[in-house]
């Protein structure tokens, strides 16, 4: 069932959260633009991350049906991390003047974002099957900076709040950590059957 899912019905469930997110950007409201802020970065980082758990998910439940599904579809769901990123920074342009933009950019849970979505770009413009063919071995490389993207979006989130606030990104965060982990053991470190001779 999981397999004949549409990507056109796929798209269309990815995008529902952003239909909430549209009309703040057309009314003088910043108490509204900030609720988009918020819910734009959160879905980034659960759409990052669910499609950062398909390739460990097949080998923990060798090759399930949704594992399957979820490994064939995650590059829908990493461009949408991506645009819901871009949402979150252009409310975040949208909602600051320059100057205060310019003055927190380097501050450690803004610069943080930044160079999150900095990784997000290369990574978003070559996930079609083109830019695929034409990077050759040279396209997974590129696509294992999700991990630093990954890493960076983290610390942006919990650090938002004096890192008093570190519990929600915990959670977002604890089974894509367990589960590269698990990968990390299961490539590297797990005992392996010794071959006949």
């Amino acid at each position: 069932m999981l397999k004949k899912l549409s990507p056109y019905w796929l798209w269309l469930v990815l995008a529902l959260p952003a239909l909430a997110m549209i009309s703040p950007f057309f009314a003088d409201d910043a108490r509204a633009l900030r609720g988009v802020l918020h819910g734009s970065g959160e879905f980034a980082a659960r759409f990052m991350i669910i499609s950062m758990m398909a390739t460990p998910l097949m080998m923990l439940t060798k090759g399930s049906r949704f594992a399957r599904w979820l490994r064939a579809n995650r590059r829908y769901f990493g461009v949408a991390a991506f645009a819901y990123a871009a949402v979150h920074t252009l409310a975040y342009v949208m909602g600051e003047s320059l100057d205060r933009i310019l003055a927190e950019a380097t501050q450690f849970d803004i610069l943080t974002g930044w160079l999150a979505f900095a990784i997000f770009i290369p990574l978003a413009a070559t996930s079609m099957d083109y830019a695929v063919r034409k990077l050759g071995t040279w396209w997974k490389p590129l696509q294992r900076w999700t991990y630093a993207a990954a890493v960076l979006t983290l610390l942006h989130w919990a650090s938002l709040h004096d890192w008093n606030g570190w519990m929600a990104p915990a959670i977002h965060f604890a089974p894509l950590a367990a589960l590269t982990l698990y990968r990390l053991w299961w490539t590297y470190l797990r005992v392996r059957p010794a071959r006949m001779a």
